[in-house]
């Protein structure tokens, strides 16, 4: 039998996307959008809060398409955090108007091939990456992922060394994007119907294009990746919300 992968665990997260009622928000009066938009930028502050003592991240973003308006991604160090904070947005006055539309639930996640030998408790380039901050670019582009069971494309039959040789090569195509994107993986294998998600940032919104479509000819992606949906927008703030909303 094949050895499993063993991985580095660290923040929970969660992807919370919604759409937004338009025409009950439409039909709310001017004190009642007001009133949402208020509670909504106090608890974003709360969560900023979180973020600057180093607790958690955060990220609000416009999502482009039908699939979704408004994504709200958070990162806690528990479980029980994230499922606070969405007991709470769900009870505030903005959530009424929103309808959710998708989320995706899990881990960040890197496997050991990664550690090279460093200990991932003290290191400060493996911590960062396994409690990362949202980086703070123009645009993000999410989607799950699956590795194919199939056949000869067997992803948990192949031997560690094989997963390892394909990894390296499909992180050496990555490199060739530092500076223009950035990436943060996370695990979902017993947490979501995917057993992986990629959160991708970048600048310039092309390079998402650019990247993704390089690494479907490395060997890895072309013989065992099973994509998702794909989702992607822009990073917002408190008072691009209240122009989106029209208030």
């Amino acid at each position: 039998m094949p050895e499993a992968v063993e991985t580095l665990d660290g923040w929970y997260c969660l992807h919370d996307f919604r759409k937004i009622d338009w025409s009950a928000w439409k039909q709310a009066s001017k004190e009642e959008r007001q009133e949402a938009l208020n509670e909504f930028n106090d608890l974003l502050t709360s969560w900023e809060e979180v973020e600057s003592n180093r607790n958690g991240s955060v990220g609000l973003y416009q999502i482009i398409g039908q699939k979704a308006d408004l994504l709200i991604m958070n990162l806690r160090p528990t479980m029980e955090e994230l499922t606070e904070l969405e007991n709470t947005f769900n009870k505030s006055k903005l959530a009424e108007f929103l309808i959710p539309a998708y989320s995706f639930v899990s881990v960040v996640e890197l496997s050991t091939y990664m550690a090279k030998g460093k200990d991932p408790e003290t290191d400060p380039e493996l911590q960062a990456r396994l409690k990362p901050m949202l980086p703070k670019w123009e645009h993000v582009c999410f989607y799950p992922m699956d590795r194919k069971r199939e056949g000869d494309n067997n992803w948990f039959m192949e031997e560690k060394d094989e997963r390892g040789r394909l990894m390296y090569e499909h992180g050496m195509t990555g490199r060739k994007y530092a500076g223009k994107v950035r990436q943060i993986i996370t695990g979902s294998i017993g947490f979501d119907d995917w057993e992986w998600g990629v959160t991708l940032y970048a600048h310039d919104m092309l390079q998402f294009k650019k990247l993704i479509y390089e690494m479907r000819f490395d060997e890895v992606s072309a013989r065992f990746a099973i994509f998702g949906e794909f989702f992607i927008g822009h990073r917002k703030t408190k008072d691009d919300l209240n122009e989106i909303m029209g208030v």
